[in-house]
């Protein structure tokens, strides 16, 4: 599932460009990016962040930045996960 803050008309847009297979959902009014600690309340920018969560619901993986773009890291913290 991926998260952001742009507006559902965009996320749709990257959806479909992107082939995505997976949800992606608005948070245009920044709740879910100020619980995970995101937000830069300073001067309302988000730092680009990639959580992987297990099945359990625990933050096993963080990756911000460029780490964050690159899905490489993603990927591999996924493939150590358990399967239920």
């Amino acid at each position: 599932m991926a998260i952001s803050t742009d507006f559902i008309a965009t996320l749709n847009h990257w959806s479909k460009e992107l082939g995505a297979e997976f949800p992606m959902l608005s948070d245009y009014k920044r709740v879910v990016v100020k619980q995970y600690g995101v937000l830069s309340e300073q001067n309302q920018l988000i730092v680009r962040t990639t959580f992987v969560i297990d099945t359990d619901g625990k933050v096993v993986s963080i990756m911000q930045n460029r780490d964050a773009i690159d899905v490489t890291g993603a990927v591999t913290a996924c493939s150590r996960l358990k399967k239920h």
